[in-house]
C-alpha cells in the first residue's frame, strides 16, 4: 500500500531505489521510473549532490556533465537506430516493382 501511495504522490511514476540501479546495493537513493534508463546510475548521485548543495547551479558540475553526456549518447544511439530502420524501409520500398499499368478506379 505504501508503494501505491508513493506512486500517486509522484504522478503515477514508480520509484526505483538505488539498489535496483547499483549492483553493489549501497542503498539510500531513489529515482522515478520515468527517469530510469541506462544513465540512472549517474542520476542518483547527481540528485544527492544537488540536495546537499541546495541546487546551486555552479555546484555538482562533474556529476551533471557525466549524466548529460550519458543522456546525449543515448539519444544519438537511438537516432542512429532510427536512421537504420528508415534506410531498411526505403530499400524495401525501392525493391518493389512499379506497376506498368495503373489501377483505375472502376477496374
Amino acid at each position: 500500500e505504501r508503494e501505491r501511495e508513493r506512486e500517486r504522490e509522484n504522478g503515477g511514476a514508480r520509484i526505483i531505489k538505488e539498489d535496483d540501479c547499483n549492483p553493489r546495493g549501497n542503498g539510500g537513493g531513489e529515482s522515478a521510473a520515468l527517469h530510469r534508463d541506462q544513465c540512472a546510475h549517474l542520476l542518483i548521485p547527481l540528485n544527492k549532490c544537488r540536495q546537499a548543495e541546495f541546487y546551486l547551479p555552479w555546484k555538482c558540475e562533474n556529476e551533471r556533465h557525466s549524466y548529460e553526456k550519458c543522456e546525449y549518447e543515448l539519444v544519438m544511439e537511438r537516432m542512429l537506430q532510427m536512421q537504420k530502420i528508415r534506410e531498411q524501409k526505403n530499400e524495401q520500398q525501392q525493391k518493389q516493382p512499379i506497376p506498368l499499368i495503373p489501377k483505375t478506379a472502376n477496374a
